[in-house]
Formats: C-alpha cells, sequence, structure tokens
C-alpha cells in the first residue's frame, strides 16, 4: 500500500476500509495480491449488480475487441449502442408501456442527476427543486446540492443554492404528515417557498442507510408535484437495474416519473455508463448539442449492458433476488434480535438490505473486523451507522451464507460485550 499512500490523493476513502491491494475478481469475490480471498458484498457501491467479470459480458466484450467495434463515439450512431437501445425498448419499456427518450450524458450517475436538473429547470422556468433529507445524489455542485450529507456538502467551497430539503417519510415522527404540511406550504403563498421546479427522490434511499418509502407516499408525492406544476425526478441510481427484485425500484408503484435517473448497474461489467428516461415532451425542450459530454455511452458499456439486459428476458433472475432478499432479511432479523435492547434494526427490499447498529463508531467496528475475516461491506446512513449489503445478485448460495456468517460473528465481537 505504500505506493498508494504516497502518491495517490488523501481524498481516497475505500482504500482506508480495505487496506490491501486486490489482483482478481469473479462473481462475488475479490482476491488480493496475498492470495486472500474476500466476500464482495459492496459491489462497487451497486454497480456489480451481475458480480465482478461476468462470463457473458466478458466474452462479448472480447468479441467486439477483436472485430474492432467502436469503443468511443460520442453520441454518434453505432452498432453497438443501437443493439443496446433496441434491447432496452423491448426488455424493460415496451412491457411497461413505458414511453421515454433515452439521453446518455457524462458516464455517471451525478451527471445523470445534473442532465435532470437542468431539463426541470428549463421545463418549467423555475429554479427551486425539492429533495430530501438523508437523499444521496452526487458529488458535482447541482447534485450535491440535492445531496443531504453535510460532510459531503461542507467540501463545496461554493454555496449550494436553488435546493430545499424536506423530510423523507421515514423521518421520526414524518410520514404523510410532513408530505402534508410540504403542500400546505407550496400552496401557501406566504409561506415563503417558491414553486419548484422538480422534486427528487430515492424510493430507497441507499447511501442514506437503506430509509424505503411507501407506494402511498411515492403516490401523493407524484400527486403533489403534478398539483404544482413541478417535474418527478426519480434517481434509482443504486437501487434500479434489478437490485430489488424487479428492473426499477418503483415498478408496481403506480408511479409515472418525468425523468428517470439510470447509472451503475445499467453498464453491466463496472465499464460506466448514466441514462436518463426522459418523457418525450420534455426532451422536446433541449436543443441539439445542449448539453454534452465526452463519454456519452461508449461502446464497452452498450456491449455488456446489451448481456445485463438478457437477464431479464424472463423473470428467473428476478424471482431469485426476490426469495434471497427474504432470507437476507431473515438472517439480519435473528442477527438484529439478539441486540434489541441496543436497538438494532433491519431494513431492506431485495437484495438491497441493513442493519442498523444506532452507533456510527461500532459500525465501523463492524465493518473493519469482517474485512479482517474475508467480507467486504460498508457503513451508511446518518453517521455511518448502518451496514449496508448490496451483494451481487449473481452471488453464489453458499457465498451468500458465509457472508452472513461472517457479518454475524463481527456483529457478536463488537456489540457482544456491551
Amino acid at each position: 500500500m505504500e505506493l498508494f499512500e504516497k502518491w495517490e490523493s488523501d481524498i481516497r476513502g475505500y482504500s482506508r476500509a480495505y487496506p490491501t491491494v486486490f489482483a482478481s475478481a469473479s462473481n462475488a469475490r475479490q482476491v488480493d495480491e496475498q492470495g486472500r480471498s474476500y466476500i464482495d458484498f459492496f459491489a462497487g457501491a451497486g454497480v456489480l449488480n451481475f458480480g465482478h467479470n461476468n462470463p457473458r459480458m466478458k466474452e462479448a466484450l472480447i468479441r467486439f475487441i477483436e472485430s474492432d467495434g467502436v469503443a468511443h463515439s460520442l453520441d454518434m450512431a453505432t452498432t453497438a449502442k443501437r443493439e443496446f437501445m433496441q434491447a432496452f425498448i423491448d426488455t424493460v419499456l415496451k412491457p411497461r408501456n413505458m414511453n421515454y427518450k433515452m439521453q446518455f450524458m457524462g458516464p455517471t450517475g451525478t451527471n445523470a442527476v445534473e442532465a435532470a436538473l437542468k431539463l426541470a429547470r428549463r421545463v418549467t422556468g423555475r429554479s427551486q427543486v425539492i429533495a430530501f433529507s438523508q437523499g444521496f445524489h452526487g458529488m458535482t455542485l447541482g447534485a450535491l446540492a440535492c445531496t443531504a450529507n453535510q460532510y459531503f456538502r461542507n467540501a463545496s467551497g461554493v454555496p449550494l443554492n436553488h435546493v430545499n430539503h424536506a423530510p423523507f417519510e421515514t423521518t421520526s415522527g414524518c410520514g404523510m404528515g410532513c408530505l402534508n404540511t410540504l403542500r400546505e406550504s407550496l400552496e401557501n403563498s406566504s409561506s415563503g417557498y417558491e414553486p419548484p421546479s422538480a422534486f427528487i427522490i430515492e424510493t430507497i434511499q441507499a447511501e442514506g442507510g437503506v430509509n424505503i418509502a411507501s407506494k402511498e407516499w411515492l403516490q401523493e408525492l407524484q400527486k403533489l408535484a403534478r398539483d404544482v406544476g413541478a417535474l418527478l425526478i426519480i434517481d434509482d441510481i443504486q437501487v434500479g437495474c434489478g437490485r430489488t427484485g424487479s428492473y426499477f425500484s418503483f415498478d408496481d408503484m403506480g408511479l409515472d416519473p418525468d425523468i428517470v435517473c439510470l447509472a451503475k448497474g445499467i453498464g453491466g461489467f463496472g465499464t460506466p455508463l448514466a441514462m436518463n428516461l426522459v418523457k418525450p415532451e420534455h426532451d422536446a425542450h433541449w436543443q441539439p448539442g445542449e448539453h454534452t459530454g465526452t463519454f456519452r455511452g461508449q461502446g464497452f458499456s452498450f456491449v455488456a449492458g446489451r448481456e445485463a439486459l438478457r437477464y431479464f428476458d424472463d423473470d428467473s433472475l428476478m424471482q431469485q433476488t426476490r426469495e434471497r432478499g427474504e432470507m437476507i432479511n431473515a438472517r439480519l432479523q435473528s442477527i438484529a434480535e439478539k441486540y434489541k435492547a441496543q436497538g438494532v434494526e433491519v431494513r431492506g427490499k431485495g437484495m438491497i438490505q441493513a442493519l442498523d447498529i444506532m452507533d456510527g463508531a461500532k459500525a465501523k467496528e463492524i465493518a473493519k473486523t469482517c474485512f479482517e475475516t474475508g467480507l467486504l461491506v460498508g457503513p451508511c446512513g446518518v453517521g455511518g451507522r448502518v451496514i449496508k449489503l448490496i451483494p451481487p445478485l449473481t452471488t453464489p448460495d453458499e457465498d451468500l451464507e458465509q457472508g452472513l456468517s461472517i457479518l454475524e460473528q463481527g456483529v457478536d465481537s463488537v456489540l457482544g460485550g456491551a
């Protein structure tokens, strides 16, 4: 690690939590230079839904490279892009009767959010956006203004303007009542609130601590957005692409968002890709070339992303994801029950599950202990008090079982003597 410590910026974060040099990876495991294998329940912060070095994607990428496929094309039309788009239309959009334009921008989630915010302001002619407490939407300045985490916000160096934060549904003492209060404020011309251009929401706040909004609350939020003439933006970047047991986290919720932000798992192999789904009437407000980016969807990501979509040709992977989610949740519930007196709680849907330790220092110690015994997990939430599990959807059963056992041992070692 000496070279990284001497020459790489002090801003590095994950390498401090996982102080080793990884040399190879396959599906749900990474192996370091000493040959030690780690079960990966972090999966690139939700990028590797289909595992490290997915063999189907690897084979497709090798064929693409050997045939001199177009790796970089700005926003020009290519065979690889057409095949990805057609597969997305046939596999995701048409079965849901969804009519959206696909906008490719810079390759990361924060780029998707920036484009969505810019377009919402263009469509409505308004500047204000309403985001929610504990939300995370990215690190570039517009997305960071929507992000609630004070530690991240304090690094901006400039005021983060034009965003108000409202309480998320799971905020203590809140629920539907806070949303009703927000409605009253927006409908009251003397409340001090300006009409917003958009509401931006994660149906499940991943980095915020795996906080889950209800169908009823989300439907009421959508109605509020319509009533005040604002767009509804759903940030599905970490919990989309199959993570919850269906392609979108909001499937079957009766929602019809104006913009859906996707990234992370959509590229399949870990190669970067971001895409916004935009209602055609809103997309018409863009002028050609008005929002650009050098890496607006490069060929490798289109090829791997097209292979990822084959997993959704039937419901077998999603059924497995739902079943495994129930299994993981049950194991976590049994752990939480032992430490009920310390307030430990479980939250999750599909294969994003969480153990709320209620104490950031203890959660960090649990993650450290897990690393030392061969499991990669990451704290999140307020004060880092939540252990989040986001293993690849393709994780073998034996790795899931072993990883959960390592986690239980780590929790026992930290909380058992408390």
